[in-house]
């Protein structure tokens, strides 16, 4: 099951397990359980801590657990976690057996002191590359807290309960029974949502900062490569950031980043993240910007109202918000979201194994979208309002060749229907003919482009037609100090390239603008000396 090369990497990082812990089986007669038997001898023989028993009885066979000598941790896999969560089992072994995780400690602190009984049900699949941070993140709680307990379930692997829990996206989140959440979280996120506390002790650590020199709003490309020109520049640099690395964590593969031959979307965000950190900015992450404040005096400062109450404090602010999936917003979108309508074919397409789906949108993301479908379900319908697929040709030529698509082009869709809690199909208009069609399908994948992250800037900020903070070939908007790129700008071409080029370039008109600007305090003296002069 695993190669020589992998199997010496992975002896490699057994050698840092320091503690014996056992890993206990629970196996049937199915292939799927001879193939768990097999890595998991596998495991045991790299190292003489870790201990094989294959007498485990729980419910779902096969399964395996991982349980430290003398503790009552509690973390099973009911999956063979290979593709894109063997990871996520390598950092299992690693922590289970005594090696220190890369967290900050207030966080372990925090996940220690979580007081109550959480059980945790994870569904992933082994294509999903949202679903390694939620199970890593759970895993850790686990091996960190024993009254956190987590099941890591394969949705392929367990169809049954799947079905019978109307699961049609990963990663889903089931706490102590009931649905907890859906989607990409990271540690903090899941810590935040139960201790109730949290955004309190968040707003006076925020509020109690001092102010920064140039602070980015948004960490995706554009922040993060502002916030590095703007650290090398020897002043105070900070970032707020909902998700740092923001949309590109949801993106499966990197391919046109000039100098990186293929990378993926979270190997990406980590690594922008990481360059971030090198230059010691202040990065606040998991914190949502509600309110910009103009500065109401030459030098002033620039206030960010968050969420949670803080407000920031800088001398310039770089607007770097992104976009997000736009919504098709008809009838039952969001009424079946996550029961049926996704938005990540690589995410959740494999829990639509032979069965029909739709995609909306035919630009280079929708097409893209059906090609990878298509290898997977049973038929994918593409639905494009223009009269004409708008992806490159070499993406149409290869749908086009695909026997198990149907592209319906000068269509509109008008709802998504469902039954029973989950998607059933999915009504369009014939914008030639006015004619509506049904078609029956049990899942729909809305790629239809993206939409700015500036809803909260009305009424502060210039924005175009389409909401689109409006800057100059110099990344300035019309407030004085503020400034903007990425893409919740008007800069054309969403790419993330021209994002990271935006982010560089807002940066230096940022300290351009320092350099010319005196700070509040220098104000302040030359007004004193004026004053005594009088």
């Amino acid at each position: 099951m695993l190669d020589d090369a992998i199997k010496t990497q992975l002896k490699a990082y057994l050698e840092r397990v320091s503690q014996p812990f056992d890993i206990v089986a629970s196996l049937d007669g199915s292939e799927s359980a001879q193939e768990m038997r097999a890595l998991l001898e596998t495991i045991a023989s790299l190292s003489p801590h870790i201990s094989l028993s294959t007498d485990g009885n729980d419910a779902r066979k096969p399964s395996f657990s991982l349980q430290r000598k003398g503790t009552a941790q509690s973390l099973r896999f009911a999956a063979i976690p290979l593709g894109h969560e063997f990871t996520s089992l390598v950092l299992a072994l690693l922590w289970t057996g005594g090696h220190p995780p890369k967290v900050e400690p207030e966080l372990i602190e925090q996940i220690r002191a979580l007081d109550g009984d959480y059980r945790f049900e994870v569904y992933m699949s082994l294509s999903c590359h949202n679903c390694p941070d939620v199970v890593q993140a759970l895993s850790l709680m686990s091996v960190i807290n024993p009254r956190v307990q987590t099941v890591v379930i394969d949705g392929a692997l367990y169809q049954d309960e799947v079905n019978e829990r109307q699961v049609m996206a990963v990663p889903m989140v089931y706490l102590n029974g009931q649905v907890f959440g859906s989607g990409r979280m990271s540690t903090e996120e899941i810590v935040a949502k139960l201790d109730q506390g949290s955004a309190e002790k968040d707003a006076a650590r925020l509020n109690a900062k001092e102010a920064f020199d140039v602070l980015m709003v948004g960490g995706g490309p554009a922040g993060a490569a502002a916030a590095v020109y703007a650290a090398r520049k020897g002043i105070r640099t900070g970032v707020v950031a909902e998700r740092f690395g923001g949309q590109t964590n949801d993106t499966m593969a990197i391919e046109n980043y000039i100098s990186v031959l293929e990378t993926d979307g979270p190997k990406f965000a980590a690594a922008l993240e990481a360059q971030v950190r090198h230059y010691d900015v202040d990065i606040m992450n998991l914190n949502q910007a509600v309110k910009l404040i103009p500065a109401t005096e030459a030098g002033g400062m620039i206030g960010v109202e968050l969420a949670n109450g803080a407000v920031l404090q800088s001398r310039t602010v770089i607007l770097s918000t992104g976009a997000r999936w736009r919504n098709v917003n008809v009838p039952g979108e969001q009424e079946y979201k996550n029961k049926g309508v996704a938005y990540c074919p690589h995410c959740d397409g494999p829990l639509f194994k032979g069965k029909r789906t739709a995609v909306i949108g035919g630009g280079n993301s929708g097409v893209e979208a059906a090609i990878d479908l298509a290898g997977i379900v049973a038929h994918v319908t593409l639905i494009e309002f223009a009269d004409r697929l708008k992806a490159d040709a070499v993406l149409v030529s290869k749908l086009k060749s695909l026997p198990n698509v149907t592209i319906v082009t000068n269509a509109q869709t008008t709802e998504i229907t469902g039954a029973g809690g989950k998607v059933n199909g999915l009504r369009y208009r014939d914008r030639a003919t006015e004619v509506e069609h049904h078609v029956e399908l049990e899942g729909v994948f809305v790629q239809i482009g993206l939409i700015p992250n500036t809803e909260w800037l009305k009424g502060t900020v210039e924005l175009s037609r389409f909401g689109e903070i409006v800057v100059d070939d110099k990344g300035h908007t019309n407030v004085p100090g503020v400034f903007a790129a990425g893409d919740c700008t008007t800069v054309p071409y969403k790419q993330i390239v021209i994002a990271a080029g935006d982010g560089a370039k807002a940066a230096l008109s940022a300290f351009d603008h320092l350099i010319r600007t005196p700070a509040a305090s220098a104000v302040a003296a030359a007004a004193k000396e004026e004053a005594v002069a009088a």
